[in-house]
């Protein structure tokens, strides 16, 4: 186990072992009190030959695994891709792509070549009745309905491209799989996708696999796809069950957002795809081409996995990589909400549930496991899988956001109300790192200013907050040439700073700021008026990463207040530590009483 004092770091998960190539660490709870993990793995990096899916199982919530066991062996043809499957018996099915045929190369549709050919050929399964520790000799085909994408493909259908991320969801007496279409390759590899749906009415029950009959869903022609005027990628999707039955699904795009739709007949039909909302018709949630998965949990609540980025900003820039920038995970809770004709998703400002300390560090491909009251999470950065018990506060934090409205207490040093003294004493903030070793450790330390304030005018030069000596050294809250508030903080050697989103804060209007400087991840951030900044039409991003290496932010022993500031400063607390954003939220809600 890592010695890093934050659980948020991806180090401080166990390892689920996997050979150099380690994807979709998924797990299922067998009946005999075991976790079986399923894993795409190989010796070589992804999609190279070799590929295949091996099973373990771990008695231990994964503190230690069994040795892996093939379900399909490296020596044969390409396995990719896998799921798994309960059924009410105790027999546990997985699925996963094969490349039955051979296939050795496959062309785009501007007549590229391609030796990569895990995406392909046949969706399959094999079965084990003995909780994971040996599978089916036999591979059964399950059968897919030709979608309009895969007759105009380059070989009009005779090859199809395809993959599955996507967990099974058993509603009522049916199981649903789901399966990503490609229906051309090319930029960025999948050039067009859209999503299918494999429901079987009687898979639950049949122990027969020669007679268990699969549906492909929806009906007609054309999968979930991306927003009209959107691009051409709709992949990854996930799907959940509302109280009523209804499914809601969750996937990826190129445009910055995730895309979403509801079907209130089984999957046979669904809402028109729409970008993802916090809330309905209010503000969309970004995030890159990267898995974003919802969960049910047993309380009727979900949980949101996603990277909180994106956007038109992005897309715009030629050096976006949409694939880029799955560091940190970020995680919502929502809740049901009545919509027009069935239940709909309302979320939750995010939370950051996991990190790495190089921001190009890629965390994806998760699983969520609920067990005696306790969630764990898995991921992968494509070399190792790793299991994370998701520290209780984080959700329980998210879960109050609708309601709670209380004042933070914890690590609180100044809280001062109007009128405002000229300057205090500056509280002492803590170090963000130390000496070690003839290098530096960093102590995963935090601060957050916290202010209730109205400005005349966003005019740039005004001082709210400043403890800066004269060379610069402290912290400091100014208005920026963007119209916006900005954080400044600078030791010895370096100065960094972040700002609001544009339009935030604005002029003769009470607003309610909130600084959080996040030692653990680096990341600065605002929550303004209850909401986090995500960088709307603005930026792709609307939290930003400070140097590692920053040691304190001492400066002066006085904090000079609203020294030159146009407006009123009507409330000010500072904390020695970074406020969750739940708490943000709270300690918002709390002084609009």
């Amino acid at each position: 186990m890592s010695e890093i004092p934050d659980p948020r770091h991806i180090s401080n998960g166990r390892e689920i072992p996997g050979e150099a190539y380690a994807d979709q660490p998924y797990i299922v709870q067998t009946d005999d009190g075991a976790w079986l993990c399923v894993m795409t793995t190989g010796a070589g990096r992804e999609g190279e030959p070799g590929q295949h899916v091996i099973s373990m199982r771990s008695n231990d919530r994964g503190r230690s695994w069994s040795e892996p066991v093939d379900v399909e062996p490296a020596d044969g043809p390409e396995a990719s891709y896998a799921v798994l499957l309960k059924v009410p018996s105790g027999r546990v099915y997985c699925f996963y792509n094969h490349n039955t045929d051979r296939v050795e190369q496959v062309h785009g549709e501007e007549g590229q070549v391609y030796s990569r050919v895990d995406s392909l050929g046949h969706y399959v399964f094999k079965y084990s009745d003995d909780h994971g520790r040996t599978w089916s000799d036999e591979r059964y085909d399950v059968p897919v309905r030709e979608f309009e994408c895969d007759r105009e493909n380059v070989y009009g259908g005779e090859l199809r491209f395809f993959w599955n991320v996507g967990r099974p969801l058993i509603v009522e007496d049916a199981a649903y799989l789901i399966m990503h279409k490609v229906g051309a390759m090319g930029e960025g590899f999948f050039a067009q996708s859209e999503g299918a749906i494999l429901r079987s009415a009687n898979i639950l029950t049949e122990s027969d696999p020669e007679h268990i009959r699969f549906e492909t869903l929806p009906d007609g022609e054309i999968g979930l796809r991306a927003p009209e005027g959107g691009g051409r990628v709709a992949e990854e999707q996930s799907l959940t069950v509302l109280s009523d039955c209804s499914l809601f699904c969750v996937y990826r795009t190129v445009d910055g957002w995730p895309a979403c739709a509801y079907s209130r007949d089984a999957g046979h039909t669904w809402t028109n795809p729409q970008y993802l909302t916090y809330e309905p018709g209010g503000r969309r949630v970004k995030h890159p081409r990267a898995a974003n998965f919802i969960w049910r949990l047993s309380g009727g609540e979900f949980l949101y996995w996603f990277h909180n980025h994106g956007g038109s900003p992005a897309r715009e820039r030629e050096d976006w990589n949409p694939y880029d920038d799955r560091n940190p995970v970020w995680l919502m809770v929502a809740r049901e909400t009545p919509g027009p004709d069935g239940p709909v998703l309302e979320f939750t400002q995010p939370e950051i549930l996991l990190y790495e300390d190089d921001p190009r560090v890629r965390m994806s491909y998760p699983d969520l496991i609920e067990e005696d009251g306790r969630l764990f999470v898995t991921e992968t950065q494509k070399s190792m899988g790793r299991v994370h018990e998701v520290p209780p506060h984080i959700v329980e934090a998210l879960l109050g956001q609708w309601d709670r409205a209380e004042v933070a207490s914890e690590g609180l040093l100044l809280d001062l109300q109007a009128p405002m003294p000229d300057e205090v004493a500056m509280p002492k903030l803590p170090d963000f790192a130390k000496r070690a070793d003839h290098g530096t450790k960093s102590l995963r330390a935090g601060f957050t200013v916290e202010l209730r304030l109205r400005l005349d005018d966003l005019r740039p030069g005004q001082v709210l907050l400043d403890s800066r000596d004269t060379t610069g050294r402290g912290i400091a809250l100014v208005t920026s040439e963007r119209e916006t508030l900005e954080l400044v903080m600078r030791d010895r050697w370096s100065e960094c700073r972040w700002d609001t989103d544009p339009s935030a804060v604005k002029p003769e209007i009470d607003a309610h700021v909130v600084a959080i400087v996040d030692g653990g991840p680096s990341i600065i951030s605002f929550v303004v008026d209850g909401v986090l900044c995500d960088g709307g039409d603005h930026r792709q991003f609307g939290w930003g990463r400070f140097t590692p290496h920053l040691y304190n932010v001492t400066g002066e022993p006085e904090l000079r207040i609203a020294s030159n500031m146009r407006g009123e400063m009507i409330a000010l607390r500072i904390y020695d530590r970074a406020l969750r954003v739940s708490e943000a939220v709270a300690n918002t809600r709390a002084g609009e009483g």
